[in-house]
């Protein structure tokens, strides 16, 4: 069993900046490909970005490309998200999955893919 915690959300302005973290026990990191989605009130969750067991891949959501770096320290067991730039549209709850991968470049980015996943951290920007 793999548990997943997030933190760091909170309330920034627009233009501001945020690091989400999230960490991972119960498993080998290094084992399992993550990404973060996200739930904004009222709409589905959706996929924000993604990073392979190694970290040498990732894979962004058009709405952040440039904006938003996923990164991973397998040693402290923990992915970050960190975001710039925010907008009122990038409110919402942010969740971390991962996923037990066989592949070192798998780099998933449906939510479908991943059984595990933290509670959530709530990122809002006001407009």
């Amino acid at each position: 069993q793999v548990q997943l915690v997030e933190s760091g959300g909170g309330l920034v302005q627009a233009g501001g900046s945020l690091r989400l973290s999230c960490v991972i026990s119960g498993r080998t990191f290094s084992r399992y490909t993550s990404g973060w989605f996200r739930q904004a009130p009222g709409k589905e969750r959706e996929f924000v970005a993604a990073i392979s067991r190694s970290g040498s891949s990732t894979n962004y959501a058009d709405s952040v490309k440039g904006r938003f770096t996923i990164s991973r320290d397998n040693a402290k067991n923990t992915m970050y998200l960190q975001m710039s730039s925010l907008k009122p549209e990038d409110t919402g709850v942010y969740s971390c999955a991962a996923a037990a991968s066989w592949t070192t470049g798998d780099v998933f980015t449906i939510a479908a893919q991943y059984p595990n996943w933290g509670q959530g951290t709530q990122v809002t920007v006001p407009s």
